[in-house]
């Protein structure tokens, strides 16, 4: 089949690709011309530039210009193509509410293309951007608007897990598509043919609506779970005596009816999803008068997770991070991409600048430079420049007074060895992701220790010297940059 996928953007991109893969010829649309000469380059260093996923450069430079075909320029295609994807992205607005704005923008441009097409073969129109709830019939709307004739609107919402998409969009635990006639569900079966009837995947077909409501619900869903196991299971483990964080999440997730995805207790969810999509449903449903108590809170637990480890160092350890350097492991919101969307490293530098640290030494390995881009602007905050990206974690840890970590990359591990080979006691470990196995011998050799769904450790030295610290932090009043929500 003959496809148009606008918008090359982590999704657009990795749909096209796997689309181009299956045999389709598949041209993919973007307005921004640096982007898309980047993608006709077929230079793995250009690509990641702008998505970085496993596999994904090596399949676009496999079918480039054979089935996959990068243009800035659709009006010859409007002609030809049998189905075009709106991949275009619907940020968040202030109030939780969806921008539409570059997604309708993409859909009066296609109409103003395909009401002067020769001949009028049937062309359907495939929302794969989460957008809100009836946006199928707001497509709808505006090709009508502009009097396009034999068309059809449908909905098919991508699930597709960062880190992993080029594998997610070959072999998706499940297919939907909601559209309203049949000559559209054929359409999209036959594009789909390697997934319909499959032993595994779940080929679902519905109505519009409902399959832009599985989308909310499902992400919904993810972080509610997150968000239970760090604001009940974490707790649990760092207020009580004794409790081993490991055990209670195998003894939980042992019941086959609870799963262990998401039972990984961290410093939050972040990515371009979660938390965008579950404002967009507390708006949605906030429109219609119904209460939406559950999800404020469990958006409000993934917030305030994200940095509350310096909370807990402040507060349980007596630790003043006012002119520290602290290093930092972990910029992307996960390992194996390089995205950086709501990742938890951003409020932790917001709120390690808001605490006075005199530098932060940063790295990733794969997003440092994204990092650069979205942190260097002087004329909005100076305080950025405090931040110096470094190459590798041992750079990062030299000269540093603490480190906390971030994102999971397997890399962070085994840092025991280079922790005690690069930084010297008295030194705090803030870990949000509870990668450091042998924390008790670091502590044992007189460095610190905080982790999620831990107990604070310190050093012998560092219990000697604790009332001595309360006795300070009395005289010196309480820190202005805290948040006290532990203690409320």
């Amino acid at each position: 089949m003959r496809v148009l996928v606008m918008g090359t953007g982590y999704v657009g991109l990795s749909h096209a690709a796997v689309l181009a893969e299956y045999g389709h010829e598949v041209y993919a649309y973007d307005i921004d011309q640096v982007r898309i000469a980047a993608y006709q380059s077929g230079e793995a260093a250009q690509i990641e530039r702008y998505v970085n996923e496993p596999g994904l450069s090596a399949l676009i430079r496999e079918n480039l210009e054979r089935r996959l075909f990068f243009r800035t320029e659709i009006g010859d295609l409007a002609n030809s193509a049998e189905i075009v994807f709106f991949c275009i992205n619907t940020p968040s607005q202030p109030d939780g509410s969806t921008d539409l704005s570059n997604y309708l923008a993409a859909a009066h441009h296609l109409a103003t293309l395909l009401v002067q097409r020769e001949p009028k073969n049937r062309v359907l129109l495939v929302t794969k951007s989460t957008v809100p709830i009836g946006t199928a019939r707001l497509l709808q709307e505006v090709m009508d608007y502009h009097a396009v004739e034999n068309f059809g609107v449908a909905s098919n919402p991508e699930f597709l897990p960062q880190g992993n998409a080029v594998e997610g969009s070959r072999r998706p635990d499940r297919v939907v598509v909601g559209a309203d006639t049949a000559e559209d569900f054929q359409l999209l079966r036959h594009l789909y043919a390697q997934f319909v009837n499959h032993v595994r995947i779940r080929y679902l077909e519905t109505t519009p609506e409902t399959a832009e409501a599985i989308k909310y619900v499902s992400n919904a869903i993810l972080l509610t779970y997150i968000s239970f196991w760090n604001g009940v299971g974490a707790r649990l483990g760092e207020r009580f005596a004794n409790i081993r964080m490991e055990d209670l999440r195998s003894g939980v997730t042992s019941d086959g009816r609870i799963s262990t995805w998401g039972s990984y207790v961290s410093n939050g969810a972040g990515g371009s999803c979660l938390d965008k999509d579950i404002l967009s449903l507390i708006y949605q449903l906030h429109q219609t008068s119904t209460p939406t108590d559950l999800l404020r809170a469990v958006y409000q637990i993934n917030g305030y997770q994200k940095s509350y480890l310096l909370d807990r160092a402040a507060q349980e350890m007596q630790f003043g991070f006012n002119q520290k350097t602290v290093a930092l492991l972990g910029l992307a919101f996960k390992k194996r991409t390089n995205d950086m969307r709501n990742s938890a490293a951003l409020k932790v530098v917001e709120s390690l600048l808001a605490r006075g640290v005199k530098s932060i030494r940063a790295y990733d390995p794969l997003a440092n430079d994204e990092a650069q881009r979205t942190w260097f602007n002087p004329d909005k905050n100076y305080l950025f420049e405090r931040i110096v990206y470094c190459r590798t974690p041992q750079e990062a840890l030299a000269g540093s007074d603490a480190l906390f970590i971030s994102t999971d990359w397997e890399e962070f591990r085994g840092l025991s060895t280079v922790i005690q080979e690069t930084v010297q006691p008295p030194y705090l470990i803030m870990d949000g992701r509870r990668m450091i196995s042998d924390h008790d011998q670091l502590v044992a050799k007189g460095y610190d220790y905080i982790s999620v769904g831990g107990p604070a450790q310190q050093s012998a030295r560092a219990e000697a010297e604790m009332p001595l610290r309360r006795v300070q932090a009395g005289r010196n009043g309480v820190n202005p940059y805290v948040n006290h929500a532990l203690s409320r």
